[in-house]
């Protein structure tokens, strides 16, 4: 039967799409190759069950195209995409995106199919396989019971309404989002230029502010001293100072908890002390402080102002059900459910009625139960509060709020200090100033609601979270940080690293992730391989950050997608054999794949930096939509000669020189010599990164000096460079660390220590599992033909290989080559490898250790030059 055999998440742009997608591979088993047209009864049952799939275009593009393909005859893997997003979709997720492809393994496809909350996607394709087995086996499946259970996930999850919306007017202006936990606290813009919202709590918002108006006594005292009309109150602790006082002020009373929001515990037109008791005892369950006022009648408004600015303004009416003298209450509460603008939560512009203690409490006083019938046109409340989220509605009345009005809410948002404030007014009308029409303000609120502007059940729609953002963004100011990234198969860390040096050189407060950490303005935060997603985003949450530069490494593109949203310069140095046949990257076109997908992701008016050299990267030119400039070892290269033709940038190694070509016009920035970095000009491979990092330079605007001064004050180092070309004097020989860890990496190291001089070459080098036998076997042919001893380790993380195994095959490799015993060595630990080769080394030799573990092979070169030097 039909096997989920994985789940993942891909949170940012990747192989298969641009936004966030779940990838669920499958196994079909024996449904393999069996189409739906084939299954008797398939299509029709599944189109009873869920008779929204009609709709579906698919690739017909037109409504039924599903149904033609199914009918037709189409895998089940194609139909479980559909399900899962029609099954998002019934409960008020709107996704669309979906796609199947074939995976390694016959009968094994990757089920693609687009999200709005994580949870909620990943239930729904567990759902969708379900729902198909259960057809299959004409099992009884509960479809009700999925989406109730898929619509409770999605309100756990995802964003209310008030956040929802401001985050999609940051998206439209391009403003980079970062969730910061799974509710409702949200990151808007990158590094130093990040405000934060939670739901309409910003950045701005001051603590002051929302403790003055979350204690009512305070506000009202201080808008009434500001000449602000307000209703007349007193603040108790006990009951009978409660009921006294409202004697005192004159039933009917309001009661009110002192500390509270959105309505919570407030009960109104209390018409005596029986009543009052109750309401008391509601309202001290949320503040020790009760507030007794006076009862005003008229309309409840809110107004809302953003920024020390009026933007809208709504009429709330509580929850209510009309009679029509054949229903019951109940029945009444049932039928208005069924309106489709109520929903649950706030998935509508309505929630959905419900029966509360309120409720129960207006029932007894109208001496009415849920299964009284109430006379045609008569209207029963349900709750006292006018509140969205117990079910009352809302009407636009913006245009009508009197200019007085308008003036006071401004002022009273001032007063409190709140940037956004939302101020509850009832008045008989909102359209003369209510200190003449006998009104006042009775609460004024932090954090207001949104949805009443945004979605009212009558009137015109406002999109106040525009001026939110208008309020944290001002015109012109920067939002998102600028981020370069950096991929390939070799390369990556230094030329990142000298990329930041370049810019910290100009005045930037760099962010950058390497596999050896992340580092916040040069200084290291986090160790271990860090270039995935994980550390982009750590650098983007960063206020510290005010420049990110990225290695993007393949592993976690295909693990979670791209960590960040769009670069302003995305960079591809090389693709090369390496990593082939893990997680279905088999050929060296799989890998381009994943490598364009940085060459791809960058913002408008962004450049792409692309190694002519490289066949795979030049063929990533047909995706890149933005400016592209590339790089080259030979001027004469006939992909840099059709750019240069066309008028475009390229920067190339020229007699000796960096150079940077725009048309006719060719400028020098650095001499090859002059840079440390390349060894005097032997290291090709970081000329290679070094003509990159001009690139990067010039994309960024930055002075060829600067430029310059970035490449000549970069030094192949432990500190700068960790593990890239380090070179140690130890006795009277010279040690070299070198991550090089492929192929194509030994071939460059290879090639730069036969120009060094040195007597004799020593290697010590790892076998690890995650490598192609016959890319071990080509890495010690290399190593071979460039040395004249070798020893070699196998690394700890054996990566489902047999213990040995990996020795054998380099072993038999370095026998083919005739090395003996004489010149060739196993040696278990990594430790003891590298203290046999020092202890064997000669004058003028040089020892090359090939290692990820740099911290460690530095230790022992200090303890075995400590050991000389007693």
């Amino acid at each position: 039967m039909i096997e989920i055999l994985e789940k993942k998440v891909l949170r940012g742009a990747n192989i298969y799409s641009y936004r966030p997608v779940i990838v669920m591979t499958i196994d079909l088993a024996e449904y393999n190759e069996v189409k739906t047209s084939k299954i008797e009864g398939f299509v029709d049952k599944l189109l009873e069950m869920i008779p929204s799939l009609e709709d579906h275009r698919c690739s017909e593009g037109v409504k039924g195209g599903l149904i033609t393909r199914m009918k037709e005859g189409t895998l089940l893997g194609h139909v479980i995409e559909h399900i899962a997003l029609e099954l998002q979709y019934i409960a008020y997720m709107d996704v669309g995106f979906g796609k199947t492809v074939d995976a390694d393994e016959p009968g094994v496809f990757n089920v693609i199919f687009s999200y709005w909350v994580e949870e909620a996607g990943i239930c729904a394709g567990v759902e969708a396989v379900e729902i198909v087995k259960n057809l299959l086996t004409g099992k009884v499946y509960d479809l009700e019971s999925t989406i109730f259970n898929l619509k409770d996930i999605r309100d756990d999850h995802y964003l209310g309404p008030s956040t929802a919306s401001i985050v999609s007017e940051a998206e439209v202006r391009g403003i980079t989002v970062l969730r910061l936990d799974d509710y409702n606290l949200v990151q808007l813009g990158e590094g130093k230029f990040q405000k934060r919202i939670q739901a309409a709590i910003t950045s701005n918002t001051s603590l002051i502010g929302v403790e003055t108006a979350g204690n009512k006594r305070l506000t009202k005292i201080m808008l009434e001293d500001a000449g602000i009309p307000v209703p007349k109150g007193t603040v108790v602790r006990k009951l009978g100072s409660a009921i006294e006082d409202a004697q005192w002020l004159g039933y009917p009373v309001v009661i009110k908890p002192h500390d509270g929001h959105h309505g919570k515990g407030v009960t109104t037109n209390l018409s005596n002390a029986e009543e009052l008791t109750g309401a008391f005892q509601r309202a001290k369950a949320i503040s020790n402080k009760v507030i007794v006022e006076q009862n005003l009648t008229g309309n409840d408004y809110r107004m809302l102002v953003i920024d020390g600015k009026f933007v809208a303004a709504a009429k709330r009416a509580p929850a209510a059900v009309n009679g029509d003298g054949q229903h019951t209450i109940a029945e009444l509460i049932d039928i208005e459910n069924q309106n489709p603008d109520r929903g649950f939560g706030h998935e509508n512009i309505m929630t959905r009625l419900k029966v509360s203690s309120v409720t129960e409490h207006l029932l007894k006083k109208s001496n009415y139960t849920m299964e009284t019938v109430l006379k045609e046109g008569e209207m029963f409340h349900l709750e006292l509060t006018a509140n969205l989220s117990t079910g009352g509605s809302a009407e636009d009345v913006t245009d009508r709020v009197h200019k007085a009005n308008r003036f006071m809410a401004e002022r009273i948002a001032k007063i409190i200090d709140l940037d956004i404030a939302g101020i509850d007014v009832l008045a008989q009308t909102i359209s003369e100033p209510i200190a003449k029409v006998g009104g006042a303000v009775i609460e004024v609120n932090a954090a207001p609601g949104l949805r009443m502007h945004l979605a009212p059940a009558k009137g015109k729609a406002r999109n106040v979270a525009r001026h939110i953002i208008d309020m944290l963004f001002p015109e012109g100011s920067p939002s998102d940080i600028p981020i370069v990234a950096v991929t390939g198969t070799n390369g990556k860390t230094t030329t990142v690293r000298m990329i930041a040096n370049m810019l910290k050189g100009v005045g930037y407060h760099v962010g950058m992730t390497t596999t050896d950490g992340i580092y916040v303005q040069d200084r290291l935060i986090t160790s271990g391989d860090m270039s995935g997603p994980y550390s982009a985003g750590v650098v983007l949450r960063d206020p510290m950050v005010d420049c990110a530069v990225l290695e993007t490494a393949r592993g976690g593109i295909l693990r979670e997608g791209l960590g960040y949203k769009m670069a302003d310069v995305g960079v591809v140095l090389n693709v090369q054999p390496d990593h082939l046949g893990l997680k279905g990257i088999h050929t060296i076109e799989d890998l381009a794949k994943v490598k364009a997908v940085v060459a791809e992701m960058v913002r408008k008016g962004g450049v792409t930096v692309l190694n002519a050299d490289d066949e795979h990267c030049v063929d990533m030119a047909q995706y890149c939509r933005e400016k592209i400039i590339y790089f080259s070892l030979r001027p004469s290269n006939p992909v840099i000669q059709a750019h240069l033709d066309n008028d475009f940038t390229a920067v190339v190694y020229d007699r000796g020189y960096i150079s940077i070509i725009s048309g006719e016009s060719a400028t020098p920035v650095a001499r090859a010599v002059d840079m440390p970095i390349t060894l005097e000009g032997r290291a090709l491979f970081n000329v290679q990164n070094a003509l990159a990092a001009a690139a990067v330079g010039h994309a960024m605007e930055m002075k060829i000096e600067e430029i310059r001064h970035g490449l000549i004050s970069f030094f192949p180092s432990p500190s700068q460079t960790p593990g890239r070309t380090n070179f140690f004097s130890i006795k009277d020989f010279e040690v070299m660390l070198d991550y090089a860890h492929n192929p194509t990496a030994y071939k460059n190291i290879l090639d730069l220590v036969s120009r060094l001089g040195h007597k004799n070459r020593l290697f010590v080098f790892d076998v690890v599992g995650d490598r192609r036998d016959e890319d071990l076997r080509e890495m010690c042919r290399l190593i071979a033909s460039g040395c004249q001893y070798a020893i070699v380790y196998e690394d700890k993380q054996l990566r489902g290989r047999q213990p040995g195994e990996l020795m054998r095959i380099v072993e038999k490799a370095f026998m083919d080559m005739g090395f003996d015993v004489n010149t060739f060595e196993k040696i278990a630990d990594e430790g003891e490898a590298i203290e046999r080769a020092l202890s064997i080394a000669k004058k003028d030799d040089l020892v090359c250790i090939m290692s990820g573990r740099v911290e460690q092979v530095i230790e022992h070169l200090n303890a075995f030059q400590d050991k000389e030097d007693v």
